[in-house]
C-alpha cells in the first residue's frame, strides 16, 4: 500500500483521510491471513482520487467477481476485497450508536453474502487453536448465554463515565471493555474485524484521535494481544495478561512507540531468543543483547528506518543505535541495500 502513502504526504485533507481509511480496511484483513487483490487496490485509488464513490467501488468489485469467478480455494481473495470496501464505507460514515444492534449490524454489513449467518449470533460453542498459545484455545462464552452476556456488557459499559479519570485510566477501561466484547465471540467468523471497526467508531465518541495505522500494520498483533488478555493456565503458571493490549492502545491513542512484536506474546517466549526458530540466527552474546534484539525487531518491520527513527522507536540514544548497527553489520546479520538516504536495511536469514 506504499502508493496510498503519497496521498497522505500530499496533505489534501479529503484524499489523505480516504487513504488512511483504505489502509486500515486493507490492513485488517491480515487478522485472518487475507490479502486483497491488485484490482481492489487500483479501484480504491480511484475512490481516493474522487473519480468514483464508495458505492461504485462496491459495485465494481461485485461485477468483477461475477465476470472472474474464483475457484473454491481462492475465494477468500474475494472476501478480502469485498470486506475491505465495506470497512472503508463504514469508517467513512459519521453515524454510530453504542448498542448490541449496532455491533450486529456492522457484522452483517461486512459479511453479507459472504458468511451464511452474517449479523447473527452463533448457536454453537467454539474453540480456536492459537499460534500464540502453541495450539491451545482460550475459553469463549457459551452459545446458550451469548445474547444475555452481550446485553449485560453493553448495559454495564453505558454506565461508564470518564469524568475525573485521567486519559490513561480511560484507555485502560476501554481496552478492558473491548477485550471482553471480543472474548464473548458473538459471531461464527469475522469476530475480530467487526470488533476492531466497532472499537474505532466507539473511540471517536470520546474525542480520541485514533492512529488507524496501528490496525493497518499491526492487526495480527491486536488479535494476539486479545488472546493473551484472556488466557490462563495455572499448571504452567500463566495468568491473563493485558500488558500487550495496553501497549497497542498506548500506540493507538497516546502516541507511544511501544515495540509490537508478536513473538513476545507466545507463551513459551523468554527474553532469550530461540535461535532455531528465529529468522535471525545469532551467537549467544548477541542473543542476550536486548538492544540489538529490539533494533532487529524494528528493522524487520521497518527496513527503511534511519538512525533517528530507530532511536525514537526503541528509546535508545542515536549514538548507541549507530554503535550496535555497526556491530550487526560486522557480524553479517544486517546489510544496507542502496544509499544511506534512500536505501533500506536487509535482515539476513
Amino acid at each position: 500500500m506504499a502508493n496510498f502513502d503519497e496521498y497522505i504526504k500530499q496533505g489534501e485533507p479529503n484524499k489523505a483521510e480516504k487513504a488512511r481509511v483504505w489502509k486500515t480496511a486493507i490492513g485488517l484483513q491480515q487478522v485472518d491471513g487475507l490479502k486483497p487483490s491488485d484490482y481492489l487496490l487500483a479501484t480504491a485509488k480511484h475512490n481516493i482520487e474522487g473519480d468514483i464513490t464508495i458505492e461504485e467501488v462496491k459495485q465494481r468489485i461485485d461485477n468483477y467477481y461475477v465476470a472472474h469467478p474464483l475457484k473454491k480455494d481462492e475465494n477468500r481473495t474475494e472476501e478480502a476485497d469485498k470486506v475491505s470496501a465495506r470497512i472503508a464505507e463504514i469508517l467513512g460514515e459519521q453515524a454510530f450508536t453504542f448498542s448490541p444492534v449496532e455491533y450486529l449490524t456492522i457484522h452483517r454489513r461486512l459479511f453479507e453474502d459472504i458468511y451464511e449467518n452474517a449479523g447473527k449470533i452463533r448457536t454453537y460453542n467454539i474453540t480456536k487453536q492459537e499460534w500464540v498459545l502453541n495450539g491451545e484455545t482460550i475459553l469463549y462464552a457459551s452459545a446458550k448465554g451469548l445474547n444475555a452476556t452481550l446485553e449485560y456488557d453493553f448495559e454495564q459499559e453505558k454506565k461508564f463515565s470518564c469524568k475525573g479519570l485521567s486519559k490513561q485510566e480511560t484507555i485502560e477501561h476501554l481496552a478492558q471493555f473491548i477485550s471482553y466484547l471480543w472474548q464473548i465471540h458473538v459471531f461464527e467468523e469475522g469476530n475480530t474485524r467487526t470488533t476492531a471497526i466497532f472499537l474505532i467508531k466507539y473511540l471517536r465518541t470520546f474525542g480520541f484521535e485514533v492512529n488507524n495505522e496501528l490496525f493497518e500494520q499491526h492487526s495480527w498483533y491486536f488479535r494476539n494481544a486479545l488472546v493473551r488478555a484472556h488466557y490462563r493456565n495455572h499448571t504452567k503458571n500463566i495468568d491473563t495478561n493485558n500488558e500487550y493490549l495496553l501497549r497497542f492502545f498506548g500506540n493507538l491513542l497516546l502516541g507511544e512507540t511501544n515495540l509490537l512484536i508478536n513473538r513476545e506474546m507466545n507463551i513459551d517466549y523468554t527474553h532469550r531468543v530461540n535461535v532455531d526458530n528465529d529468522p535471525v540466527k545469532l551467537g549467544d552474546d548477541l542473543v542476550n543483547d536486548l538492544v540489538k534484539r529490539n533494533i532487529l525487531a524494528y528493522l524487520k518491520q521497518n527496513p527503511k528506518a534511519n538512525y533517528n527513527e530507530l532511536a525514537e522507536k526503541t528509546g535508545y540514544s542515536v549514538s548507541k543505535i549507530k554503535r550496535h548497527i555497526q556491530e550487526l553489520k560486522k557480524l553479517g546479520v544486517i546489510e544496507r541495500i542502496g544509499s544511506d538516504k534512500t536505501g533500506k536495511w536487509k535482515v539476513k536469514n
